[in-house]
């Protein structure tokens, strides 16, 4: 483990220092390169941000209108009839919105139902196996002027499904 632990420690450095040589190599500029990027970079930023900007606000305005609430008081019946804790169902709704507000339910999880919980089991799986489907499309499509999605979002959203469904299988098989 330690092992690890020192080769992790030089591993940045080690690649910044590789591509500073390897462009001197080249003949690159590296600084005037690294700086033109960065300035691209912030370009990025200010084309993304409406798109970020209108999936924070989708997820807050999901949560705050109770349309969160009520789908979740809607399908707890289901999954209590399946022996799945109904806690699963936040992190389920709420990671293809938000990775950040996925965390923090996942974390009130774990901390409401103990780390070795079924809940809390589930919740992990499906963080790993499902994706922030709207902030990526936001600011993918949103860096290159993606107008036109038709299949795109359903079929996401259709993955994020199946990769739901699939967690909370293979943890009940497992445990």
């Amino acid at each position: 483990m330690k092992t690890a632990a020192f080769i992790s420690q030089f591993a940045i450095p080690a690649f910044i220092l590789f591509a500073v040589l390897y462009g001197a190599i080249k003949k690159v500029r590296v600084y005037d390169s690294f700086v033109a990027g960065a300035g691209e970079g912030i370009e990025v930023i200010a084309k993304i941000f409406p798109y970020v900007l209108a999936i924070f606000v989708a997820v807050k305005a999901f949560q705050a209108s109770g349309a969160f609430d009520l789908l979740k008081l809607a399908l707890s019946g289901s999954f209590t009839a399946l022996e799945i804790p109904s806690e699963v169902l936040s992190v389920a709704f709420i990671k293809p919105l938000s990775g950040s507000a996925s965390t923090a339910v996942f974390t009130d999880i774990v901390r409401t139902t103990g780390p070795d919980s079924l809940a809390s089991r589930i919740s992990a799986v499906i963080i790993g196996s499902a994706e922030t489907t709207f902030f990526v499309l936001a600011v993918y499509l949103g860096a290159v002027n993606i107008r036109r999605t038709k299949y795109l979002v359903p079929v996401c959203l259709i993955a994020d499904g199946v990769g739901i469904i699939l967690a909370i299988a293979i943890v009940k098989l497992m445990f």
